[in-house]
């Protein structure tokens, strides 16, 4: 399967983005889907995840009440909403599809990730 992701830009303390990830090549109704971050000099960040139906999400504390995650199965399509943004967010955001089918066991742990999409850049401002 290949994950594509998108929306990703520069935009001021306070803003929104709306990330898409697009899937496409491969099952995805299936599986949970996690978003990633990751700034300069510091390693990869579990941020949020959401299981293969919907039902369940989870976050990182840091953007909980900011980030909502969600997912549209019939577009192949997962989504990361960010609002009240702030300069901390600042990474290269990456969507990833877990190893696993109808699992949502170490959703947090992006080495229970197979596929990553390619990255896209968020810039806050201050």
């Amino acid at each position: 399967v290949q994950l594509q992701a998108s929306g990703g830009g520069l935009v001021q303390t306070g803003g929104s983005l709306r990330l898409s990830c697009a899937a496409s090549g491969g099952s995805f109704s299936s599986y949970a889907i996690g978003w990633f971050r990751q700034a300069p000099g510091k390693g990869r960040e579990f941020v949020a995840a959401v299981s293969w139906s919907g039902a369940d999400s989870a976050y990182v504390d840091s953007v909980k009440g900011r980030f909502t995650i969600s997912r549209d199965n019939a577009k192949n399509t997962a989504y990361l909403q960010m609002n009240s943004l702030k300069p901390e967010d600042s990474a290269v955001y990456y969507c990833a599809r877990v190893h696993s089918s109808y699992t949502w066991l170490g959703h947090t742990d992006p080495g229970r990730y197979d596929y990553w999409g390619q990255g896209t850049q968020v810039t806050v401002s201050s």
